[in-house]
């Protein structure tokens, strides 16, 4: 087998496998935040269950990039989504326990498993070099789509499932998600049997050094923004209308639009990437998520949450994949594992404490409150990012 024929088959498995590991997220985010409501006494930390969700995937990025680097991308991904498995069980546990901490400790180890579903999308660009890595990526991330009408629907279908023990269904759905993935990963093939191991071995530049680089800086940044305000928003987002006197089935809905805006893009996303540049489909996104925010102050009706919701979803995805594209432009083959690793752990970090404070902002100040802040974030990134295209620095080749 070629390596493009294996590169072609492993988007496809990596499709696949996104699915199945991307569909956990909208599980934990729809319900999160009510199942915290159920078992918490304390307002302030009811969505402390996606905060926590958010807190295992940075914190397993890093771990996540080591083992792959040692062992391998498919071993890696096996253990994820072992990972996932078990976390699907924990929180239905602790929801049959009406146990807060419990239910917490499963979104948590659940967070480690989107950890390697969140590196899909590198594992994509590996076999594939310039403008192809950004339609690798989205290719990937097409997966995320069916992820989005699968794993709302299941807390639709399954969350009154168990008699007497509401949502505990939904979470028992995400470990059987889990379990599937792990067939489907097996399918995963190297396309790299000869020399990139030991060429990684030598992990080119240190990387105090490419954390000075001003490329790899903004790359990071819009990352940082474009999922952390996603984050923001979103976490808070079924609270507010379930708050506003609408229906948790409606609130459900809404995750799904978001979602399905997050990963429809990507049909298109690769090849605008190609066409204009990864920085000009990036500040894109950015512009995208601020309209979102004025759409979200301009009333409370569930079509206006819908419709910034559907427009955050659509901001991330440029955002976020553009972003992407422009950090595997930043490091050299044998710097992949460290810059991603890293790359992965500064964002999502930064999410999780953006997840963290977004309930606690939502109690005390409000939604409108919430989405004012977007804009100055937006600001931040979207300014140096256009003087950046305008000096004509943009979309270079793979920096070495």
């Amino acid at each position: 087998m070629t390596d493009e024929t294996t590169t072609k088959r492993n988007i496809l498995v990596l499709a696949m496998a996104q699915t199945l590991g991307g569909s956990s997220g909208p599980i934990v985010i729809s319900l999160g935040g009510l199942v915290g409501q159920e078992l918490s006494t304390d307002p302030a930390i009811v969505t402390l269950p996606v905060s926590l969700y958010n807190l295992g995937l940075a914190l397993g990025t890093l771990p996540a990039a080591f083992i792959m680097r040692r062992f391998g991308r498919r071993s890696g991904y096996l253990l994820g989504a072992a990972t996932g498995l078990v976390a699907g069980l924990i929180a239905a546990l602790g929801i049959y326990w009406a146990s807060f901490w419990v239910f917490s400790l499963g979104t948590f180890v659940g967070g480690f498993y989107a950890s390697y579903v969140q590196s899909y999308r590198f594992a994509a660009a590996d076999g594939v070099s310039g403008p192809l890595k950004g339609v690798a990526i989205s290719s990937v991330m097409v997966g995320g789509l069916a992820a989005a009408i699968l794993g709302p629907q299941l807390v639709i279908w399954t969350r009154e499932s168990i008699p007497d023990v509401p949502y505990a269904g939904s979470f028992l759905s995400q470990a059987a998600l889990a379990l599937l993935a792990i067939p489907v990963l097996l399918l995963l093939r190297s396309p790299e049997r000869s020399g990139v191991p030991q060429a990684q071995k030598s992990g080119g530049r240190p990387l105090s050094e490419i954390l000075r680089s001003p490329r790899y800086i903004l790359a990071v940044a819009a990352g940082v923004v474009s999922y952390g305000l996603m984050t923001f928003v979103m976490t808070a987002a079924p609270v507010a209308m379930v708050h506003m006197g609408h229906s948790v089935g409606n609130a459900a809905l809404g995750i799904q639009w978001h979602v399905l805006a997050m990963f429809g893009p990507s049909f298109i996303t690769g090849r605008l990437m190609a066409r204009f540049g990864k920085e000009r489909v990036t500040a894109l996104g950015l512009a995208i998520i601020g309209v979102s925010a004025m759409v979200a102050l301009s009333g409370t009706e569930i079509v206006q949450f819908w419709v910034s919701l559907t427009l955050l979803g659509i901001g991330w995805n440029f955002g976020f994949l553009g972003a992407t594209a422009m950090v595997t432009d930043c490091h050299s083959p044998e710097e992949r594992s460290k810059v991603q690793g890293t790359n992965d752990f500064i964002v999502f970090g930064i999410v999780a404490l953006a997840s963290f404070s977004s309930g606690a902002l939502l109690t005390s100040s409000g939604w409108a409150a919430l989405n004012w802040l977007v804009f100055p974030a937006v600001a931040l990134i979207l300014v140096p990012l256009i003087w950046r295209i305008r000096r004509g620095t943009t979309s270079a080749p793979a920096a070495v």
